[in-house]
């Protein structure tokens, strides 16, 4: 864990993974939705990405500042603003304890909902 004082320099890739962990352990989401992003890479690499359904932005000269956008498939008959604001909390707690990088924003776009019985 980092000092209070101390910023980490970690990889997009790695915020993308902790917030999508942190969101998968939300109640109410159902999985992470891959956008054409995924698609592509699908397609091309024969495999998904590591990030899917997460993109992180640096908004600072100093890249210390980030967004974090993520793409979720809700479970049917949940509180869809309840859940949002969970996995908002969800996110900023894991990637504060991880680093020091201020979160500028969570950003969730629900992008489905699905039920019990569907694959």
């Amino acid at each position: 864990m980092a000092e209070d004082n101390e910023v980490l320099n970690v990889s997009d890739d790695v915020l993308a993974v902790c917030a999508i962990n942190a969101t998968l352990k939300t109640e109410g989401v159902a999985e992470m939705a891959g956008g054409i992003t995924n698609i592509i890479s699908k397609k091309t690499r024969g495999k998904e990405l590591v990030s899917k359904g997460a993109k992180v932005t640096r908004v600072t000269k100093n890249k210390d500042q980030i967004e974090i956008d993520l793409h979720v498939i809700v479970s049917y008959g949940c509180k869809i603003p309840q859940v949002a604001w969970d996995i908002q909390e969800n996110v900023k707690n894991e990637i504060r304890s991880m680093t020091n990088m201020k979160l500028n924003a969570v950003n969730i776009h629900v992008e489905g909902v699905k039920r019990d019985d569907e694959e």
